[in-house]
């Protein structure tokens, strides 16, 4: 059985239906004119560019529901959109012009907030930062955590099943939803926002529409998992000769602290150069340079608990057992988060480095000093001159193996090398028994690599999952399957 669900064809929505859309959500609230729609059409990295018929911004769930059943009449495409921070072209319309954009974010409330049975009901549009602040003001802690923080959305997060930072103690944002309210193409609205840890009574819906990019609904609503804030959180950079020690002080941390360690990531020297030239105010943490850095942060919840002595102890043993060369453990929450901001900003200033060609991956843990130097290996010998930029999550396995260009080469060139470039790194990446993608999704760019890896069977169930649910195929097609 093979079934497709392509970019959309020839055909434009009429004006008529176009009309239709607008008088849903009011003429404020769309965009008809194409250089009021730059925001919604490109994403951030420049990869991917569209054009659309037409952007829509809803201010309420009734408002998704009719455009959605106004789209099954009309056969138009919709393309869901949060706050356009995705990574592989998932939200971003094709070149047609022929799709509808679904802009979540005026879909902006906390609904609600049980500090007691710790949980938070958010509309999609609400941004990731809002709901952690949200989540302090109540003396809680939202632990999804992301350097696009201030302007991705949750509906968003949800849909692409986003990571961060603390995937090694809290889970991703599967393990944080309870519950979802989704709009169905036909425009169905399903209340499925539960705030029950156990509901044993069938099929988990939700986990349909968590990591499935907007393909067979929209995310409208979400009931997330709130926790108690740690009582003390250390914050530790240190720096380290190899990877192998980078791993050896990785089994230490986490026997020492088992799970209050809350983040676990690791930088390369060269990425850690980038933030120091490209960064205004950025420094180096230590006194001399290292081939590997480890940014950690190890959290304690009782009180009477010696959390200083824990982060204090961890680091001497790292040192007596030269796993670690020199390290610094944070003073006051403005040093833990000048730590974190060099971590964040590595993406960024890749940027200033010319043409990056970039990999979401996942190896088991015990791989990744093995796969990244493999990988270095490989695509240095590929391209010559080219500099591997490997950091991210150690803890998890996931890691953003970027490859900037070589110096003073042309952008251009390097990056038409970027399917050879990904061919080379994925192909060790499954040789480890590794995902191709870990975190930011398939979208655009990763859609034709599915057949690659993933068994027939699994390919069969998705296409069945998707014709069952959005038979007319109007929900973002041509991206994951």
């Amino acid at each position: 059985m093979t079934l497709r669900f392509d970019p959309p064809g020839a055909a434009p929505p009429a004006p008529d239906t176009l009309n239709r859309f607008i008088a849903i959500v009011g003429e404020a609230n769309a965009i008809t004119r194409p250089e009021e729609m730059t925001a919604h059409l490109k994403e951030w990295r420049d990869r991917y560019a569209g054009r659309a018929a037409l952007v829509l911004k809803p201010g309420s769930v009734e408002e998704v529901s009719a455009i959605l059943r106004l789209a099954t009449q009309t056969h138009t495409a919709i393309v869901p959109q949060g706050g356009n921070t995705g990574l592989v072209g998932g939200q971003i319309p094709f070149e047609s012009g022929h799709e509808v954009v679904v802009a979540l974010g005026r879909l902006n409330r906390i609904r609600s907030l049980d500090a007691k049975g710790n949980t938070l009901i958010a509309e999609a549009g609400v941004t990731l930062q809002a709901i952690q602040e949200a989540a302090e003001a109540a003396n809680r802690l939202f632990p999804l955590s992301l350097a696009s923080e201030g302007t991705c959305q949750i509906g968003g997060n949800l849909a692409t099943n986003a990571g961060g930072v603390q995937v090694l103690a809290y889970g991703n944002a599967r393990d944080l939803t309870l519950g979802l309210e989704v709009v169905l193409p036909g425009g169905e609205i399903w209340n499925g926002l539960k705030r029950l840890r156990k509901d044993n009574t069938g099929y988990d819906l939700k986990n349909l529409f968590i990591g499935s990019e907007g393909t067979l609904g929209i995310i409208t609503a979400a009931s997330l998992r709130l926790f108690p804030k740690p009582k003390y959180l250390a914050t530790l950079f240190a720096g380290c000769a190899d990877l192998d020690a980078v791993a050896g002080f990785y089994a230490l941390s986490l026997e020492a602290a088992g799970p209050g360690l809350t983040l676990f990531e690791v930088i390369p020297r060269i990425g850690l150069d980038f933030v120091l030239k490209h960064l205004p105010g950025s420094r180096d943490p230590l006194s001399r340079g290292h081939a590997w850095y480890v940014l950690a942060e190890l959290s304690t919840f009782a009180q009477d608990e010696a959390g200083p002595g824990v982060a204090q102890s961890v680091l001497e043993a790292g040192l007596d057992r030269r796993l670690i060369e020199d390290a610094v453990l944070a003073a006051s929450l403005a040093q833990a988060q000048e730590l974190r901001r060099l971590r964040e900003s590595l993406s960024e200033v890749q940027k200033h480095e010319g043409g990056s060609i970039k990999h979401d991956v996942s190896v088991p843990v015990e791989s990744v000093p093995a796969f990244i130097e493999e990988a270095s290996r490989a695509v240095c010998a590929l391209v010559p001159g080219a500099r591997p930029v490997p950091f991210g999550h150690f803890g998890d396995g996931n890691i953003h193996f970027n490859v900037s260009q070589p110096v003073d080469a042309d952008k251009t060139a390097f990056l038409a090398r970027w399917d050879e470039v990904s061919d080379c790194v994925h192909a060790i990446v499954l040789a480890h028994g590794g995902s191709i993608s870990a975190e930011h999704g398939i979208g655009r760019m990763k859609r034709g690599m599915l057949a690659q890896v993933k068994p027939r069977v699994e390919l069969e169930m998705m296409a069945r999952i998707k014709a069952a649910l959005d038979p007319h195929g109007i929900m973002n097609p041509g991206k994951l399957i």
